[in-house]
């Protein structure tokens, strides 16, 4: 076995999904809070070649990268060599109902069908708890009326699933066969079967595309401020987008930092009236309107600042930052379906008139996947209750 060091911090969902997948293969490691030790900060960033975000991880002293690169060997089947484990095939496993996927609908929908003494498995995919494990603060769900930390939210909704007899596997299903059944579900060397499927594998961050965006990612470029606002302490950073996801990165980083340019390429905000308060009433928040990212611009090693130019006048600016945060939307993952389940032109999954069943029997979809519209926790976990309910009756209706 390899040793193996993972730098992280206290609050950080990336962490906690990478020392989830080392977990999963009974892999030990030493862990450094760089929180807690600060002194260890600039170590990290030296030996990982400058990069300012957490986690990096090193195996054997072999500097893998961070969550991201992990994962990628993991998905091509690199990571057991690189670990030395030995990944031998196993024999399938069946359940009744898998569910993929462990946000707010995954959750639901694995405690309605546990209540229905279906048993069912949860396979939690890449970020076990989803989108709400990187928000700081939820003031939307019902019966929280001071708010609830996003992460500890999910972490009684898989307490209350288990609670009910429900499985939680932590992995992510890389190939599925949905032509015949039962269906046939691979992680790499594991095989799931199932009677029903329940996908809610929600949606993954946007980014914008760029060439430099791409080259500065995880030395200044970030999608995730209560991971990475830390490393940015004093200093003035961009956040760009418009949702309540912006507004909430932007108004979370003026605790860290000097100041916050808010970039939205219209003249009005998407996000909520109460969050788009907190922001305009924040004095260290600066709003950029009409305005898009043109470059990031840095040196060999980091992001030095960031270009912007106005849409309307074709003016362009440098902020003088060091940081972007990248809050423009998400796409759903879907890209296993493709071909094989009705989408629409962006991807999103799409079930019959009101239902929660798709163009395949016995597959049905919830939360974000499925829903261009509204994407809320609470709306996630409804469609998470209906999609149970549909696959119950749908298994009754096999036996008759």
């Amino acid at each position: 076995m390899k040793n193996v060091v993972v730098y992280s911090k206290d609050y950080c969902p990336y962490c906690v999904r990478a020392k989830e997948l080392l977990a999963s293969k009974g892999v030990s490691y030493e862990e450094i809070e760089v929180d807690v030790y600060p002194e260890r900060l600039n170590e990290m960033i030296e030996k990982a070649n400058g990069r300012r975000t957490v986690p990096q991880i090193f195996i054997d002293e072999k500097h893998v990268g961070g969550c991201d690169d992990l994962y990628d060997l993991e998905r091509a089947g690199k990571l057991d060599e690189l670990l030395q484990i030995d990944s031998a095939s196993e024999d399938s496993i069946h359940r009744k109902i898998i569910i993929l996927g462990s946000g707010p609908a995954g959750y639901t929908a694995a405690i309605y069908a546990a209540r229905a003494n279906l048993s069912p498995m949860i396979i939690s995919g890449p970020q076990k708890g989803g989108q709400l494990t990187t928000t700081t603060d939820v003031e939307n769900f019902p019966g929280f009326p001071e708010g609830v930390d996003g992460n500890e939210l999910m972490v009684q909704m898989e307490k209350q699933a288990t609670r009910f007899n429900t499985e939680v596997v932590f992995g992510e299903i890389t190939d599925v066969n949905i032509s015949e059944r039962p269906f046939r579900l691979k992680e790499n060397s594991k095989t799931y079967t199932c009677d029903a499927l329940i996908i809610a594998t929600g949606a993954s961050a946007r980014y914008l595309g760029l060439d430099s965006e791409i080259k500065y990612k995880n030395k200044g470029v970030s999608a995730c401020a209560t991971c990475d606002g830390f490393f940015f302490k004093g200093q003035k950073v961009a956040v760009v987008g418009g949702g309540d996801t912006a507004l909430e990165e932007a108004s979370y980083l003026t605790n860290f930092c000097e100041q916050v340019f808010l970039i939205h390429r219209r003249d009005q905000f998407r996000g909520s009236k109460a969050m788009q308060d907190r922001v305009l009433n924040n004095d260290k928040v600066t709003v950029k309107w009409d305005s898009v990212v043109e470059e990031v611009v840095g040196d060999e090693n980091n992001m030095t600042d960031l270009r912007i130019k106005n849409i309307k006048t074709g003016e362009t600016s440098e902020l003088g930052v060091t940081g972007l945060f990248v809050a423009i939307g998400h796409t759903p993952n879907t890209k296993l379906f493709k071909g094989l389940l009705d989408m629409d032109k962006n991807g999103y999954l799409l079930p019959k008139s009101g239902s929660t069943a798709l163009n395949v029997e016995g597959v049905f979809a919830c939360g974000d996947v499925m829903d261009s519209e509204y994407r809320q926790a609470v709306t996630a976990a409804g469609t998470g209750c209906m999609a149970a309910i549909d696959a119950e009756r749908w298994l009754a209706s096999q036996k008759q």
